[in-house]
C-alpha cells in the first residue's frame, strides 16, 4: 500500500503533467482556429475547379495533356500526410493502417512519398520504398511547401516512375471528427458522377496552352487542399486529445486525493489510539 509521502509526489507529478496537457490544448485551439479558416475558405475555390476540370475531361478535352493521359499501371505511389509529432491521439495511427491496407491489398509495385515524421518512420523501419520525404512543415502550411510537392509528384508522374499516385490524408471535419482518406490525383481523371455534357467552349489563349496551364494548377490546389485538412484534423486532434488528458488528470488527482485523505485519517486515528493506549498504561 502507498504511503502517504508516495501519494503527495504522485498527486504533485499529475498535477505538473495537467498543466502541460492544459497548456498544450491552448495551442492546438489557438492553432486551429488559425488554420480553420483557411480550409474553409480554400474548399468552394478546390471544388469549382475541380468541376471545371472535370467536364473539360469529361467531354474529351484533357485527353492529350499529359498529365491526364492514361497509361499501363505497373507501380502505384501513395503521399502520405502525416505528423511530425505525437500526443494526438489516433490521428497518425489512423492515417498509417488506412496506407498499410492499402499496401497490403495491392497487387501491383508501390511506393510512398511521405510528409511528416511518422510516416516515413513507421514505414522505413519496415523496409517500404520511400521515394520522396518531407519533414517540419509549418502549423499552416505554405502555397510554396505545397507547389514544390505538387511538383515532385508531377515529376515521378511524367518521367515514368510512377503510373498513378493518390494522396493519403485526413479530411477535417471538426475538432471531434477527422476521416482518413484516400484521393486519386494523378492521372487526372474526371469524377465518377460528371458525365460528358454538351457544352461548347471559348478558350482564350488557345485550348493546349490554356489546359496546359490549368491541370499543374490543379495538382497544386489539390495538394495544398490535402495539406490543409491534415494540418487542421492534426491540430483538432491534438486538441481533443489533450483535453481528455487533462479531463483523465484531474480524476486521478480525485481519486489520489481521496486515498491520501484516508491515509492521513488512518494514521490521526492510530496516533490517538496509541496516546489513549499509553495513558491507560500509566494508571
Amino acid at each position: 500500500m502507498p504511503t502517504m509521502r508516495d501519494l503527495k509526489r504522485r498527486i504533485r507529478s499529475i498535477k505538473n503533467t495537467q498543466q502541460i496537457t492544459k497548456a498544450m490544448k491552448m495551442v492546438a485551439a489557438a492553432k486551429l482556429r488559425k488554420i480553420q479558416d483557411k480550409v474553409t475558405a480554400g474548399r468552394p475555390y478546390g471544388d469549382k475547379i475541380r468541376q471545371v476540370v472535370g467536364r473539360l475531361l469529361a467531354s474529351g478535352e484533357g485527353g492529350v495533356q499529359p498529365l491526364a493521359r492514361k497509361r499501363e499501371v505497373r507501380k502505384v505511389g501513395y503521399c502520405l500526410i502525416t505528423a511530425d509529432r505525437g500526443l494526438a491521439g489516433g490521428y497518425n495511427a489512423n492515417l498509417i493502417r488506412l496506407a498499410q491496407e492499402r499496401l497490403e491489398k495491392e497487387n501491383r509495385a508501390c511506393a510512398l512519398i511521405t510528409v511528416g515524421r511518422k510516416g516515413r518512420d513507421f514505414f522505413r523501419r519496415r523496409g517500404v520504398e520511400i521515394l520522396a520525404e518531407y519533414t517540419g512543415v509549418e502549423d499552416v502550411p505554405d502555397f510554396l511547401f505545397a507547389r514544390k510537392l505538387a511538383r515532385e509528384l508531377e515529376r515521378l508522374f511524367l518521367e515514368g516512375a510512377l503510373d498513378e499516385i493518390h494522396l493519403i490524408y485526413s479530411r477535417f471535419y471538426s475538432a471531434l471528427r477527422q476521416v482518413p482518406q484516400v484521393v486519386k490525383l494523378l492521372p487526372i481523371s474526371p469524377p465518377a458522377d460528371e458525365t460528358p455534357r454538351a457544352l461548347e467552349y471559348l478558350y482564350e489563349p488557345a485550348r493546349e496552352l490554356l489546359l496546359a496551364e490549368l491541370l499543374p494548377r490543379y495538382v497544386e490546389i489539390e495538394v495544398y487542399r490535402a495539406l490543409l485538412e491534415a494540418k487542421a484534423s492534426e491540430h483538432g486532434a491534438r486538441m481533443t486529445a489533450m483535453d481528455n488528458a487533462t479531463e483523465n488528470a484531474a480524476e486521478m488527482i480525485e481519486k489520489l486525493t481521496l486515498s491520501f485523505n484516508r491515509a492521513r485519517q488512518a494514521a490521526i486515528t492510530r496516533e490517538i489510539l496509541e496516546v489513549v493506549a499509553g495513558a491507560e498504561a500509566l494508571r
